[in-house]
């Protein structure tokens, strides 16, 4: 049986771990661009393909994609009281983060080819 609680504390956990992960790659890529920023298009390109980069890049969008959905579900469920807003909030809400990440997909796929 699963309680509120703990729901909102797998939530919470989630938040906390998609957010320190966020901050490591970020850290980690603003390091790697200022001692060997790419040079043009396909050092770029060379670089987000390496099968680690391409892995880790993919792990941040899904991390993003968690961390804005738990944070914009609880802004909404705290803040739309009408239930029928609140739901039509969420399905946009869901279509916007899946397109966003549908698109991140392909794009990651297509370098990676």
């Amino acid at each position: 049986m699963t309680s509120a609680a703990s729901l909102g504390l797998k939530a919470w956990l989630v938040q906390r771990l998609t957010a320190v992960y966020l901050a490591v790659f970020v850290l980690f890529a603003a390091i790697k661009f200022i001692w060997l920023p790419p040079q043009d298009y396909s050092q770029w390109i060379a670089w987000v393909a390496h099968p680690f980069i391409n892995a880790a890049l993919a792990l941040f969008i899904l991390s993003l994609l968690l961390h804005a959905w738990i944070g914009l579900r609880d802004v909404i469920m705290d803040y739309v009281k009408s239930a029928a807003v609140r739901a039509g909030l969420f399905a946009m809400l869901i279509l916007l983060l899946s397109g966003c990440g549908l698109w991140s997909l392909r794009l990651l796929l297509k370098v990676a080819a």
